[in-house]
């Protein structure tokens, strides 16, 4: 009955008495989850509470934003569900669809929003930049470009200390992979199996998945096995793994090398962590060979993975070139490439120039992220609520049998799931079904992994244990339903 009234509910009243009359998604929420024991199940788990209710959307709905989508953007484009979700508002980690309902977000627009959606602090600093200079170039001076690279410089090991803007981890990865062939002389680059470092010419190249290659020149770089830790043929060893770059120096190129380029935990790849050792073994023979070392911290850097602020200092090294984005700007767009002062003269050869990239509205934005990381602690934050919403999901390993690994570090993190573990068949049907129900119960979550079966938990940085426990329990029914 209570199914039948909140129907004749939704298709008679104009979206704005729906909203009035369910009072904000807090009782929407209330009032969904009150289905679940009409249908035999338990009572579906609660959002946490949360102290705001977004303005009525007046906007266009759903049905007409597919048409246009459909006419108008490329084919290309996909996105998550059935019936996919207009999401019109975010704060912190919550995000509201069309009718006010509000989502715990718990892919942070993939490993993108660190601060949380519409941090304020983030918001006042882009809008009192954007009110004073929204826009000159390099060519002139102003604070924000200098100040945020600064900031940015003392976040980084050793002499790391110059910094190249961009506009997306994509732009930053091609340019840290031409300065290697700059400096070096040498065309061979050296990326990993299961890889993804972008969609630009060079950078399809370095990505080792056919999934996102297409038939077009790629010259000159070469894939290791995977130090792959849950379906790798040498498990947790990783210098057995690293033997491997040894080999393709000495049989796929000249003997010297530009440089290797790895994320130290695979985020499209499906959040795996590589194999302990391997990064030290490599960046040796890598430099032995005259190249250079990139660490691709597009995903997992900027305190995402809570026990260190860059993902490479869990493994002990430091790279000679480090590339940033996503979280860099908590959704603004802007990347980075720091390296050091020898290597950065390179580009002096000839004139490097990015029209965009230092744009004082993203630095000053990309400064106050900053900022907020450390007022709020939120690494500390990560560490503390990953590990826990880690071992929680660990428990939920040993209660069902399709989930097949658990890994990551802090809030990035990777379940797995196979409908076999022996085998470890992909459960590439069981994981749109189950990320389906989660929809349903109010929990937003990603998906990838080379055969596209495996849940990526990539949340704002500011994510709470009440959501870690949301985003377990509504896993846990979600699957118990399969």
């Amino acid at each position: 009955m209570q199914r039948v009234l909140i129907r004749r509910l939704f298709s008679s009243s104009s979206p704005s008495s729906v909203r009035a009359r369910l009072c904000g998604s807090r009782r929407f929420s209330r009032l969904a989850g009150a289905l679940a024991p009409e249908e035999g199940n338990a009572s579906l788990p609660k959002m946490p509470p949360f102290d705001y209710t977004p303005p009525p959307y007046t906007g266009p709905r759903a049905e007409e934003i597919l048409r246009k989508r459909s006419e108008y953007l490329s084919p290309s484009m996909f996105y998550f569900y059935k019936n996919p979700v207009n999401i019109v508002d975010g704060k912190m980690q919550y995000l509201f669809d069309e009718d006010g309902r509000r989502y715990l977000d718990a892919f942070g627009g993939i490993a993108t929003v660190c601060c949380g959606h519409c941090h304020p602090e983030v918001i006042d600093a882009i809008i009192n930049q954007t009110k004073r200079l929204q826009h000159s170039t390099v060519v002139y001076l102003n604070h924000a470009i200098s100040d945020f690279a600064e900031a940015l410089a003392s976040k980084l090991p050793g002499d790391l200390r110059v910094v190249f803007f961009t506009n997306s981890g994509t732009e930053a990865n091609e340019l840290a992979m031409m300065i290697a062939r700059l400096y070096t002389g040498c065309h061979d680059i050296i990326s990993l199996r299961n890889a993804y470092h972008g969609n630009a010419a060079g950078t399809m190249g370095a990505t080792a998945q056919c999934n996102w290659k297409f038939n077009i020149v790629q010259s000159g770089v070469h894939h290791a096995l995977n130090p792959d830790q849950y379906r790798g043929v040498f498990g947790s060893d990783g210098e057995k793994y690293a033997k491997d770059v040894q080999e393709i120096i000495e049989f796929g190129t000249s003997g010297h090398v530009a440089g290797f380029i790895s994320e130290a935990i695979q985020g499209v790849g499906g959040i795996l962590e590589l194999a302990p050792g391997y990064l030290p073994s490599v960046y040796k023979t890598i430099r032995k060979a005259g190249g250079l070392c990139i660490a691709d911290e597009v995903q997992c850097g900027f305190a995402r993975t809570g026990s260190h602020f860059w993902g490479f200092e869990a493994h002990g090294v430091v790279p000679d070139i480090v590339t940033m984005a996503k979280g860099i700007g908590n959704g603004i767009p802007i990347g980075a490439v720091v390296t050091t002062p020898e290597i950065a003269k390179v580009l002096t050869r000839r004139s490097y120039f990015n029209t965009f990239g230092g744009n004082p509205v993203c630095t000053a934005g990309g400064l106050a992220v900053l900022k907020v990381l450390e007022k709020e602690k939120l690494q500390e934050n990560s560490f503390v609520v990953g590990s826990y919403m880690k071992e929680r999901l660990k428990g939920l390993q040993e209660k069902h049998d399709i989930i097949g690994d658990v890994r990551g570090r802090g809030l990035m993190l990777g379940v797995e799931l196979v409908t076999d573990r022996d085998t470890k068949a992909p459960a590439k049907a069981e994981i749109l079904h189950v990320m389906e129900q989660m929809k349903d119960m109010g929990v937003l979550v990603g998906k990838g992994g080379f055969y596209g079966n495996v849940f990526r938990l990539t949340p704002p940085l500011c994510f709470t244990k009440e959501d870690a426990d949301l985003l377990v329990d509504a896993m846990d029914i979600a699957i118990s339903k399969l």
